[in-house]
């Protein structure tokens, strides 16, 4: 996946599925642009990829996937979440982690370890440096 970024800080992709009208069908929320998918920050892009790849592997339909972060939206709403556009991705993230456990290809421990490791190597990043994890 390759990223670019225009003036605005927004990365795009230039990776488009195949199915990419099935997709938007399925997600008629997703932050577009004519060329594709619109991402705010890397993470974004990155959680994209991640969602892209599992469905390109068979691992969920785009189906399947809409009703998962459909409930996580629902789930943020219901939490207070106000809805103006600028949590779609931590949405998107919430429901990858939700399908990826209940189709068996993570345990909540796995999830809990890698944000355990996300955090301690976030905390000892500078601000504006990559994190990387080791």
């Amino acid at each position: 996946m390759t990223h670019k970024t225009t003036h605005k800080t927004t990365h795009k992709t230039t990776h488009t599925p195949t199915d990419f009208p099935d997709l938007r069908a399925a997600l008629p929320a997703l932050p577009c642009d004519d060329a594709g998918p619109v991402f705010n920050a890397p993470w974004e892009a990155q959680a994209f990829a991640m969602t892209l790849i599992l469905y390109e592997r068979g691992e969920f339909t785009w189906a399947e996937w809409a009703a998962f972060l459909n409930q996580a939206i629902r789930d943020a709403q219901a939490a207070g979440d106000p809805d103006i556009g600028n949590t779609y991705y931590s949405h998107w993230l919430t429901a990858l982690e939700r399908i990826t456990a209940v189709k068996g290809l993570v345990t909540g421990d796995m999830l809990l370890q890698r944000q355990s490791e996300w955090d301690i190597a976030a905390r000892r990043t500078p601000h504006g440096q990559p994190i990387v994890l080791d």
